[in-house]
């Protein structure tokens, strides 16, 4: 048996498939599991290598078989990968066909005018950097990180279906991208015969811009909303921030801890931490433990949920300890909510001006 916090020989749970959900992708063959874990923080040179071996352990272990990085994920960029890399060879050696690896580039990642955006040059260069740092041959999924407006549609397609014939990788996505523009990138993808199979938006209950209808009726997506667009394009979706940056946890409930990321400015504005969100999430927590879940665990739960037009495929949430991900998988446990349920979460659930990606987004329509 293996003691978390334990350097010792690891050995995956035998009934690591036994209780999480693995769901279709849009119209592919693959299968997400409904809780994935993102490498966004926590996985870089500022935290030990030994906890983070322990979190990717245990997140195998509860059935969490998608890991999600990035080129800039650190810090610094790139270490996330290099981190992963090392792990991946020291204790998931046997097991990559068991796992759904991906990656992306889209945002800074080096100095000088190649080093961002959509263009080919800078897609490919970062994909084979990307698979040097983690000593692989192919992803399963690359992403274009998020709209380019200085780069035509037709080259940054272009390079992804390029990708996938090469064998970069084995499936393509993008990340957020309005409902138009994914509209319009699909029918370019589907011309070139690699249809995307994923979008990656951010998502939460106090961030709802994918429930939010095209304000262009003319557009591609026919004034749907991106949840829509996606089910209408053949396409599945996984939510990143389903707990806010973690407000949408209990760790805000009662001031603002002295580790967190509010008091460290790490992603988390002190500034969204008002009055008004900090009532609304307490009502929220209130629902939570109505359901006999922690707010965390229902805030997953509710992105999973079965929605007007389509549903979510997976949930991508963060770790900094095992218990994060412990108390997030456990979220799986009770997907279903009534009606009631519904409403009373609607009037709380309301926008608290967390979407940092929503420039990006609109950037291109």
């Amino acid at each position: 048996m293996l003691i978390y916090g334990e350097d010792t020989r690891w050995t995956p749970a035998a009934d690591r498939y036994d209780k999480m959900p693995y769901r279709r992708l849009g119209q592919s063959g693959l299968k997400l599991p409904a809780i994935s874990l993102g490498l966004w923080h926590n996985f870089g040179d500022d935290k030990p290598l030994q906890s983070q071996k322990e979190i990717l352990r245990r997140a195998f272990d509860l059935g969490v078989t998608h890991f999600d990085l990035a080129n800039n994920y650190g810090p610094p960029n790139g270490s996330a990968e290099v981190n992963f890399g090392r792990i991946l060879r020291e204790d998931f050696a046997g097991l990559r066909q068991e796992l759904v690896i991906s990656s992306k580039a889209g945002w800074d990642m080096w100095p000088g005018p190649y080093g961002f955006g959509g263009s080919r040059k800078y897609l490919l260069d970062s994909l084979d950097q990307s698979l040097e740092r983690m000593g692989l041959d192919r992803v399963d999924i690359f992403y274009h990180h998020r709209p380019d407006p200085e780069t035509p549609l037709e080259e940054t397609m272009g390079a992804l279906d390029h990708i996938v014939r090469s064998g970069g990788a084995g499936y393509v996505g993008i990340s957020s991208y309005s409902a138009d523009l994914t509209a319009r990138a699909q029918q370019i993808m589907r011309g070139l015969g690699t249809p995307l199979i994923i979008h990656q938006p951010s998502y939460s209950m106090l961030n709802r811009w994918v429930e939010t209808p095209s304000s262009n009726s003319m557009g591609p997506a026919h004034g749907k909303n991106l949840v829509q667009t996606l089910t209408d394009h053949g396409m599945g979706s996984i939510v990143f921030t389903p707990l806010a940056q973690g407000m949408l946890t209990d760790k805000y409930l009662d001031g603002v801890p002295e580790d967190s990321r509010a008091a460290a400015s790490k992603s988390l504005n002190p500034e969204w931490l008002s009055d008004q969100n900090i009532e609304h999430i307490r009502g929220l927590n209130e629902i939570a433990q109505a359901r006999g879940q922690s707010l965390a665990q229902m805030a997953i739960a509710w992105t999973l949920r079965e929605q007007d037009g389509g549903q979510v495929t997976s949930a991508l949430v963060g770790a900094s300890k095992v218990s994060q991900i412990e108390d997030s998988v456990a979220a799986v446990e009770n997907l279903e909510f009534s009606a009631e349920e519904l409403a009373r979460i609607d009037e709380l659930a309301v926008d608290a001006g967390v979407n940092i990606w929503s420039a990006a987004t609109e950037s291109t329509d």
